[in-house]
């Protein structure tokens, strides 16, 4: 079950959300879920199509950076919609984030498509750990 709340009072003309998970690679599900969620119900994105991603970085905001500006550029170059999300994180030297994510292509006569997102901003970004999970906020440029 997704959780996430949209924070209206934090970017007027853009999107911004708060997610949480107990894990990290929940919390990176969630957040990629609610970055879909601004551009298109998802309950109506069937899991058709197919990706491989692998995203490293130093640090958690720099990866779920990263990661949120991959699926950015997967919607646009590949013009898909994702809505299910398998992600394992990692930790050596750097953060290593593996997935497979799912989609179909964009079909406006079929799904309810709301607004773009163009990218993901390093404004306010935030991955934290709290004492019961991760939290992270972010805010898109729609």
């Amino acid at each position: 079950m997704p959780n996430f709340k949209f924070l209206e009072d934090i970017a007027i003309a853009d999107a911004a959300f708060e997610a949480y998970g107990d894990t990290l690679e929940e919390l990176f599900e969630t957040c990629a879920l609610a970055t879909f969620e601004v551009m298109v119900d998802t309950k109506h994105v069937k899991p058709k199509q197919k990706e491989e991603i692998l995203i490293k970085d130093l640090n958690l905001d720099d990866l779920l950076f990263d990661f949120i500006s991959e699926l950015v550029y997967l919607k646009d170059a590949q013009k898909v919609f994702f809505s299910k999300f398998d992600l394992k994180i990692s930790k050596n030297e750097e953060y290593s984030l593996k997935g497979t994510i799912w989609g179909e292509k964009i079909d406006y006569k079929k799904q309810e498509v709301r607004r773009d997102v163009k990218a993901i901003t390093y404004h306010m970004l935030e991955v934290k750990k709290m004492d019961n999970g991760w939290r992270a906020q972010v805010i898109l440029d729609t």
